[in-house]
């Protein structure tokens, strides 16, 4: 069965001891004929259990009933027991003897004034006076309006929280500086293709012997001027080093382009600082030299293989850049 919020309050509060005669006696009726709320009081009471055995038995200080005393008037001297005021015993009277005349007094039927019997008076109790302490109202006074300058300062201190954080996040530029926040810098990367590069005019020079068959192949990319030479059917020769030379009638004297190392491919950047007329129209010349080359920067002997460009791949302007 499901109950309400209020049956489960309830059930809570009667496992807590914080209800009334009339609601325990409510709850306990519920028990009795609904079994499935009688197990409900009963889970509560095994939650909140062990709360009341985290609380030990705390002994008050002497002075807390001294102050009770006081607060009620009950201070100073002890107070005497109640006496009760004691009730008068029984006399038993004699009886009466024979009626007689006197004839001094005359006779006893003769009337006479009655005399009105005596009443005895309780003695007056004393009701208690109660004598309240002014320094315990002025106290209690004192603090609750300590705590309510707490509650106070703590609402205000919670609302200039709330607009500073309004701020922060709707108008950052109306704060002050020094509490302003810091702008946030995102970094993205943005990822373009790579260009798509125009393919380059390659060149490629043959150079032979005067017997007609190729020594070396030599390409130049057109784009990077970056030159290869292959070795193809050139003898070495031990203790000697082939080098090649750029020869052009626009440059005053050949110009070494370095040694052409044993393996098969040899490949060099120096043809970057030529101008595309003077590395179309030059003559490319091996010559055999010393070990490591020429020690002065010219040829010692005559080329033995010379060869010029021809362009195999047509680039974008037709002339190395």
């Amino acid at each position: 069965m499901a109950y309400s919020e209020d049956h489960i309050a309830l059930a809570a509060e009667y496992a807590l001891g914080t209800l009334d005669a009339d609601e325990r006696v409510q709850v306990e009726t519920m028990m009795a004929v609904d079994t499935e709320f009688a197990a409900l009081v009963h889970a509560w009471e095994f939650r909140l259990g062990p709360l009341n055995q985290m609380v030990g038995l705390v002994e008050p200080r002497p002075v807390v009933w001294e102050n009770i005393k006081a607060a009620i008037g009950h201070a100073g001297a002890p107070q005497a027991p109640l006496v009760l005021p004691e009730t008068p015993a029984a006399t038993v009277t004699p009886p009466p003897s024979p009626i007689t005349d006197d004839p001094e007094f005359g006779s006893a039927f003769d009337p006479e004034p009655s005399q009105a019997p005596e009443i005895r008076r309780l003695p007056e109790t004393r009701q208690p006076r109660v004598i309240f302490d002014e320094r315990n109202v002025t106290a209690l006074a004192s603090r609750v309006k300590r705590w309510r300058g707490i509650a106070s300062a703590a609402t205000a201190i919670a609302a200039a929280l709330l607009v500073t954080l309004g701020l922060q996040i709707y108008r950052p530029d109306a704060l002050p500086n020094a509490i302003r926040p810091k702008p946030r810098i995102q970094t993205v990367e943005v990822k373009t293709p790579a260009p798509v590069l125009a393919p380059s005019a390659q060149y490629v020079a043959l150079l032979q012997g005067q017997n007609g068959g190729p020594a070396f192949i030599m390409t130049i990319d057109g784009a990077t001027k970056n030159f290869t030479v292959r070795k193809v059917g050139a003898p070495s020769e031990p203790g000697k080093s082939f080098e090649l030379w750029l020869i052009s009638d626009k440059l005053p004297q050949p110009r070494s382009l370095g040694v052409i190392g044993a393996d098969d491919f040899t490949a060099r950047p120096v043809l970057s600082g030529y101008d595309p007329d003077v590395i179309n129209g030059a003559t490319y010349a091996v010559t055999v030299e010393q070990a490591g080359g020429s020690p002065n920067g010219q040829p010692t002997s005559a080329p033995i293989f010379t060869g010029k460009l021809i362009e195999t791949v047509p680039g974008g302007s037709g002339t190395p850049r």
